[in-house]
């Protein structure tokens, strides 16, 4: 038992080690401006993912081609990316205002160009997070289509299989019939190391309205690339523009972003009020403040947790437009972010909350005390800090410093779950930076016994906050949750929040030093599951239960303050 202890822990510091190494190479290559991901200068990046095999790549280590890894990869960079050999990461530099038209990756929020039929340029505005994400999914994408150029190329002349051409010629047509589309997946199958059935269960995931053969256009054009870096030696480059290496780090975005909202509340005479930030989605606040008012009908038939699974099916627009109208007519602004954060913001001025959501504590009060709320979207990564930090600061007006009265400050996300499965309920007491001794204990205004009678299984310890959800393998993990420091999650932006919060309350003295601390997540998935990491899907309606739950039990504490 000893010896397998000894062993399970070395390999955890080795996937420790592969992370840090992976960090310290991407820094070093953002600093030097540009890098060859299937080059020398790629070989570190390539090796400790290799080393790590994380989870959410699957089968990255194996001879075929990883394909719920390369779905979950492709959803989150831009529509074309698998064509382009110069791939260069820029800050918001003004393409906005040109002819090129934006791509948004459909799972991640970020502006893309496709400037000619050789690059694609990605914006970065949320700081070093995003590019190690960006980073990442570049690695594992370019690998495996190394993988798909192995198995295609005969020999060293460039002789390709008869499988490669049978795909090119699919490829090159406008169309296909039911008949060859299956014959092409066929030949694409043998090609990625994959029976007919996985390649077939897939190919409708990666379909695009305008482009129903996209998966075999993706294999296709990785393999193409790939093997034009073999036999040509036309490497594929990844390039960091002077702007973005000069600005980042600076809070540019986050600081327009903070200055947008505290301008509405001075303007809207909300400033002096108390003030209870939400780090949450767009929906939850608003459906469990508003949905009892708009929707008084239809909870006669339906309990409330019905009626919210039905208002989070995106097909649902006139039962979620009913409840959108009745908020913004009784308190509810909707600040669109234009800042480049990508965080848009909902405040709700509670004194103009005449019906439904509210007690005697509430009523009782002088409408100057009653509390106002401010939603903010979910941040990712470092940009957590970055946003929370500008926002808590005070907002110059008319040369004099307006502080923000903030009461309480309350997270609510998503996060992977070590004992448990997906819509599990996690209550940190501290958050951990991964890769450090860092650590973040602070008292959460959120018990474990809050939600007892939900019928929900409630976990609660440490948070780990990792630098990047793509990068956890199983074996850190399960150091995590064996050792002492108690971990039951982890997640993304936690201690940057904490860092920023205690920054201005112990430190800065910007908001009150007792401010109230409110963090709370439900599990997406389970890295420590194989079929149970974020590569398998999303939450569906699992997620609906703990999401209100939890937001429920934010707004009590506030209107009982």
């Amino acid at each position: 038992m000893g010896n397998f202890k000894l062993m399970g822990r070395t390999r955890a510091q080795e996937s420790t080690n592969a992370i840090e190494r992976m960090y310290i190479t991407m820094r070093h290559l953002f600093n030097r401006g540009f890098y060859k991901p299937m080059g020398i200068s790629g070989d570190t990046l390539r090796e400790s993912l290799l080393t790590l095999r994380p989870e959410i790549y699957g089968s990255i280590a194996d001879e075929k081609v990883e394909l719920e890894g390369l779905l979950y990869v492709i959803d989150r960079l831009p529509k074309g990316i698998e064509e382009c050999r110069y791939i260069n990461l820029t800050s918001d530099e003004g393409y906005a205002n040109s002819h090129f038209k934006p791509i948004v990756p459909p799972k991640r929020r970020r502006n893309c160009y496709r400037i000619d039929e050789e690059q694609m340029n990605i914006e970065i505005t949320r700081g070093r997070s995003e590019i190690y994400d960006i980073l990442t999914h570049l690695t594992f994408l370019f690998m495996e289509s190394h993988k798909i150029m192995r198995r295609v190329i005969i020999d060293e002349d460039g002789e390709m299989t008869r499988d490669w051409k049978k795909l090119e010629e699919a490829v090159l047509k406008k169309e296909l019939s039911q008949i060859e589309r299956e014959i092409a997946l066929t030949h694409t199958s043998n090609i990625l190391g994959r029976t007919f059935k996985e390649v077939t269960m897939l190919y409708p995931k990666f379909m695009i309205p305008e482009n129903e053969e996209r998966f075999l256009h993706i294999i296709y054009w990785l393999g193409k690339l790939a093997i034009e870096e073999t036999i040509e030696s036309n490497k594929r480059i990844v390039t960091f523009s002077p702007v973005l290496r000069e600005r980042l780090g600076h809070h540019i975005h986050g600081e327009i972003w903070a200055d947008s909202i505290k301008k509405h509340l001075l303007d809207n005479n909300l400033m002096h009020r108390p003030i209870h930030i939400i780090s949450a989605n767009m929906h939850s606040v608003m459906n469990t403040l508003y949905a009892p008012i708009a929707l008084k009908e239809e909870l006669k038939k339906k309990s409330s947790m019905e009626l919210y699974a039905e208002l989070s099916d995106t097909a649902n627009g006139q039962l979620r437009n009913k409840v959108m109208k009745v908020a913004l007519e009784n308190g509810m602004k909707f600040l669109e972010d234009f800042s480049g954060a990508y965080i848009d913001v909902q405040i709700f001025d509670t004194s103009k909350l005449k019906n439904g959501y509210r007690n005697s504590v509430f009523e009782d009060k002088p409408e100057d005390e009653k509390p106002v709320i401010v939603v903010m979207d979910y941040a990712f990564g470092e940009q957590a800090y970055e946003t929370m930090d500008e926002l808590l600061k005070p907002y110059t007006f008319e040369e004099n410093e307006i502080h923000l009265n903030a009461s309480s400050i309350s997270i609510m996300g998503k996060a992977g779950i070590l004992d448990g499965g997906k819509g599990d309920i996690m209550i940190p007491s501290a958050h951990l930076f991964e890769g450090t001794a860092d650590n973040y204990p602070f008292n959460n205004e959120l018990k474990k016994s809050d939600f007892e009678e939900s019928q929900i299984k409630v976990v609660d310890g440490s948070m780990i906050t990792v630098l990047g959800t793509s990068l956890q393998n199983k074996d850190i993990l399960r150091f995590f949750q064996e050792s002492t420091w108690n971990v039951v999650g982890l997640e993304m932006e936690g201690a940057h929040y904490q860092k920023a919060i205690q920054a201005a309350s112990k430190l800065r003295g910007n908001i009150n030093e007792n401010v109230k601390v409110r963090y709370a997540y439900y599990a997406s998935d389970n890295p420590l599951i194989t079929g149970s990491t974020l590569a398998s899907g999303g939450l569906g309606t699992t997620g609906v239960k703990p999401t209100y739950l939890i937001t429920e039990k934010i707004l009590e504490q506030i209107f009982n303050s």
